[in-house]
């Protein structure tokens, strides 16, 4: 354990006797090992002291702890308890004296039921209090927790302190709403932190790549591009003009700030507005993908872009946006003549002056041997950091070879017991590891010819569609483009006639090469295979390297030894690794690349990714060096290997602000270990502003924070009663029901205790807690019909606005207005709107005079003419619907907790209870009517007030039945049904 982690418990311990300041809330720097910090403190919990419910952990977080706890060897690792539980097993665990995750949810609803032994309970500790609000459910348990048992702790923790200032005093509101009274700070500068991580710090490298001119003109571009939306932006005067700077522009915590500043009047934003709040965001993404990804996938992202927001974004018709287009093909393509000569075009935009790429115009190049034809001229520019990596992978190499000295015939990797040789090469996601992982194996060239080749599918398979959808050509087949070629116009005719339809001809016809070209390659295949390739040197060269491995006779190229090294150190090491985390969904390429490269690729759920063992390009590894044993690590997976693989070496490639400070810590806790750590930078760009202001951002946030602290102002009356007007009275309520007394001059009148019946699916919610709050009282339990039940009249189906909607498009919400009209007198539909919003669906503007079927006014007023009795209720906050509630309730009966389970619920007879459908309609010849062909929710009742029983709807002629039932075709199908032979025996 590193120091400052013993520091930060016992700050926590030391509070342990006095039983009205136990607990606290620690807040972090991101990448100080709390996971490990947590498993310390359930190390050093003991069964006597009682059981230990840890809350709101995710899933990675969950891994980590009881990862970390196995490497201390701990026999009793926490269990998770579930819904899948029972009642009982969750008591028997309850009463159990360990440790468990165990969700908010769940929790809650056994308090409610007094399913928990609070007095066995030791503590609870939340974690990611910054997500944490006022009206969460970890404050609802809190509450009723502290009210029940004043002597257990209850501490928070959260290791990111940006989302602690978010808002006007957030952090004091967190701390009030939990009970809690020390606030616990540890940033990156505080004393004993620096201490520890400055003793013995690694050898730290700090690579500076330059960017390529065309990635330095696309920077430029998208920086000004967002220059202008944010000063557009400006100009509406709605926004705090402070927090619209460029630099925060590069987070994504700047779209939180500026729709919490415009979420309240949303609704009457013009289109404009909201479309450059959007063009923001996809300007952000621009920046960090132009840095992430090849040019390749740049370039397609840039054309689902072109797709996707050409009509609607304000940022492409910028002055600058034609550059990011223009300078992204030139990475990866140009237009030339056939013969050779460059294709000129008259173009008034003066971005076109920009000098050719150094580093990959030698590619292969796809020419016709016409003179008369326009093709592709491949550039295929390559990430300038792949140079640079292969070049440190064997550095790395070179000097572990020096020190390990071995012997004649000696294998190079025995010096690996103690030094294992293991790189770790960290990237932002899985694609980035898996494209590194081909670059290592086969070499940039080959990546990039693979990607552009599966770019040109793409844009085959569009045209494909595109032509099966339109007209058939005009052209036979085989003349045209699919012969390789498209035919050149006179000058006249290139300026009448746009490029891009040259452009894209010229594209369909390299595809149609390629096509064709794997046909051949297909058929000709052998023993021998040579890879696909156009240019000189393509073929299956031995290579210069010296191979120390062999199988057999067999002769291993330099790259083909490193894979048989890394595969076979993998199935020995990496057997004990599993990162558990789902593919991301944020890569700027669509799911079908994504679904190519994974089949290029045997498993991803591994931390360290499985290796190719593919064919090489023999003149690009003509003189490679041997390489050492390489796993990539994605960093938004969320998992902490360092102290499994154990590396000496670590290249940053993608530089994180928290995986830096998870490898400072890493290195407190390995003093002895000679660790080097390789930062890979491109030079001027914004992924090296981007690092250097989110370490600013998080240190501006602490001294926030420390300015707080010395202001926090906290009641002295922490004894687990709320305070102010939020009491809950359901405690005293319960007494004082039990303490009727006949005094002088009278008696004392028993407090009336409201109770609310609340569906189990609603504690997702925070109006359960808002109503508590309030005083009444919550009686959780599983309901069919409604989310409420107020009295034995009112029951009230809640929707958020985006559930309402939800709820239209699937038509769900007709269903639940049907059974609650079916079953109470009083059936109410709550449309509560979120407290920072806007209380309105629209602006007054946006409302027509007629009924569309897009429009959600149209829909409920629809919904009220299909439903006379259904009361619409709207509601602007929480808390307002609370008051909603209490006045509803103040001249009605208590709801009956056993009537309100059966309702909907059909008993063994088949018989429903409180049907008020039945005391109008013969609910069984309805539900007979609806199973009949024809007859659909949209017409059955308008054939029940048409006839009076089965036996006249039987005898009605087809045009009554088409007139009731709303056309000829319906009422043709009843009446066939009806009409139609019994068969018999006979």
């Amino acid at each position: 354990m590193v120091q400052f982690h013993e520091h930060i418990i016992s700050d926590l311990l030391e509070e342990e006797p006095n039983s009205k300041n136990n607990g606290g809330l620690v807040i972090l720097s991101s990448g100080l090992a709390l996971h490990k910090l947590i498993s310390s403190l359930l190390t050093l919990h003991s069964s006597s002291q009682g059981t230990l419910l840890i809350l709101n952990s995710t899933p990675s977080q969950r891994s980590s702890i009881i990862q970390s706890l196995e490497l201390q060897n701990h026999t009793k690792l926490p269990l998770e308890i579930t819904s899948e539980l029972s009642q009982n097993h969750r008591h028997s665990l309850y009463t159990s004296s360990s440790a468990f995750f165990i969700t908010s949810r769940i929790l809650i609803v056994d308090l409610l039921n007094s399913k928990v032994p609070t007095s066995l309970i030791a503590g609870i500790i939340i974690l990611n209090a910054h997500n944490l609000t006022e009206t969460c459910t970890e404050s609802f348990i809190v509450r009723i927790f502290r009210g029940l048992n004043k002597v257990a702790y209850v501490r928070a923790f959260s290791d990111k302190p940006n989302g602690m200032v978010s808002g006007f005093g957030k952090t004091e509101r967190i701390m009030k709403c939990l009970f809690m009274r020390k606030l616990h700070l540890w940033p990156r500068f505080q004393v004993y932190v620096s201490q520890d991580l400055e003793k013995d710090p690694p050898v730290v490298i700090d690579v500076r790549v330059g960017m390529s001119g065309y990635m330095k003109g696309i920077q430029k571009a998208v920086i000004e591009a967002m220059d202008a939306c944010l000063k557009e932006l400006k100009k509406t005067n709605k926004v705090d003009v402070d927090d619209l700077t460029v630099e925060n522009g590069l987070f994504k915590s700047f779209d939180e700030i500026v729709r919490r500043q415009l979420d309240p009047i949303w609704h009457v934003l013009g289109k404009k507005t909201k479309q450059l709040v959007m063009d923001l965001k996809t300007l952000r993404k621009l920046l960090d993908y132009l840095v992430r990804y090849d040019a390749v996938t740049y370039l397609k992202y840039l054309d689902t872009l072109r797709v996707s927001e050409g009509v609607r974004s304000i940022w492409i018709f910028a002055d600058s946006s034609h550059k990011i287009f223009e300078f992204a093909k030139k990475r990866v393509y140009r237009l030339v003549q056939a013969n050779g000569e460059k294709l000129t075009v008259p173009n008034k935009s003066v971005g076109n002056k920009k000098k050719k790429v150094k580093e990959d115009t030698s590619n292969e190049k796809e020419v016709t041997n016409t003179t008369s034809g326009v093709v592709i001229e491949e550039v295929l520019e390559e990430a300038p950091k792949w140079k640079v990596l292969r070049e440190i992978l064997e550095e790395i190499e070179e000097e572990r070879l020096k020190q390990a000295m071995p012997q004649e015939g000696e294998d190079i990797t025995d010096y690996a017991d103690d030094d294992n040789g293991i790189v770790l090469v960290a990237c932002k996601d899985e694609r980035s590891c898996m494209q590194l992982e081909d670059f290592v194996t086969k070499g940039s060239r080959q990546v990039m010819r693979d990607e552009w080749e599966k770019y040109l599918r793409d844009k085959t398979g569009l045209h494909g569609l595109q032509a099966r959808k339109g007209k058939k050509p005009r052209n036979p087949k085989g003349v045209g483009i699919l012969d390789g070629k498209i035919p050149v116009m006179s000058r006249e005719n290139v300026e009448a006639t746009s490029v891009s339809k040259l452009e894209h001809g010229a594209l369909l016809a390299a595809a149609s090469g390629i096509k064709n070209l794997s046909k051949d390659e297909t058929a000709a295949i052998g023993d021998d295979p040579q890879p696909q390739g156009g240019s000189k040197g393509r073929g299956k060269g031995k290579g210069k390297g010296k191979s120390t491995e062999s199988q057999g006779n067999a002769k291993v190229s330099p790259s083909k030894e490193v894979s048989t090294r890394i595969t076979r150190k993998r199935k020995s090491t990496m057997s004990k690794v599993d990162n558990e985390s789902g593919r991301s969904g944020s890569n700027p390429v669509d799911s079908e690349v994504l679904r190519e490269d994974t089949e290029k690729s045997e498993s991803v759920n591994k931390t360290a990714l499985p290796f190719h063992d593919e064919e090489v390009n023999a003149t690009e590894f003509a003189h490679v060096k041997p390489l050492p044993i390489v796993h990539f690590f994605a960093l938004d997976s969320d998992q902490h290997i360092l102290d499994i693989l154990k590396p000496t070496r670590i290249i940053v490639y993608h530089p994180d602000m928290t995986f830096v400070r998870e490898v400072e810590v890493y290195k407190a806790e390995n003093p002895l270990m000679k660790l080097k750590v390789y930062f890979l930078f491109y030079e001027d760009s914004t992924e090296v502003q981007k690092f250097e202001a989110s370490i600013r951002r998080e240190n501006s946030a602490f001294e926030s924070l420390i300015r707080q602290k010395s202001l926090m102002m906290f009641p002295l009356d922490q004894d687990g009663h709320c305070v102010g007007p939020t009491t809950s009275i359901e405690p005293q309520g319960l007494t004082s029901q039990n303490s009727l007394t006949r005094k002088a001059g009278g008696r004392k009148e028993t407090e009336k205790v409201m109770q609310v019946i609340v569906d189990m699916r609603e504690f997702m919610s925070s109006l359960p807690n808002v109503l508590h709050q309030k005083g009444l009282r919550i009686i959780p339990v599983t309901l069919d019909v409604g989310d409420y039940v107020l009295s034995p009249l009112i029951c009230v189906e809640r929707k958020s606005i985006s559930d309402l909607f939800q709820s239209f498009a699937s038509g769900r919400l007709y269903t639940q207005v049907e059974t609650m009209v079916r079953y109470y007198r009083m059936p109410v539909l709550l449309i509560e709107f979120s407290q920072d919003k806007s209380f309105s669906f629209q602006s007054a503007s946006d409302i027509g005079d007629d009924v569309t079927p897009t429009s959600i006014i149209s829909k409920l007023s629809l919904l009220v003419m299909h439903f006379p009795r259904l009361r619409l209720v709207w509601s602007r906050n929480l808390y307002a619907t609370a008051e909603i509630f209490a006045s509803l309730k103040s001249n009605q009966d208590e709801p009956d907790l056993e009537k309100a389970m059966r309702v909907g619920v059909p008993s063994e007879e088949g018989i429903i209870a409180d049907d008020v459908r039945a005391e109008t309609y013969n609910t069984s010849a309805v539900e007979f009517l609806r199973r009949l062909p024809g007859v659909t929710d949209s017409n059955y009742r308008a054939l029940i007030d048409g006839c009076k029983s089965l036996a006249e709807l039987a005898l009605l002629p087809i045009d009554k039945l088409a007139e009731l039932m709303g056309g000829q075709k319906a009422a043709r199908t009843l009446r066939d049904f009806l009409d139609a032979k019994f068969p018999t025996m006979l």
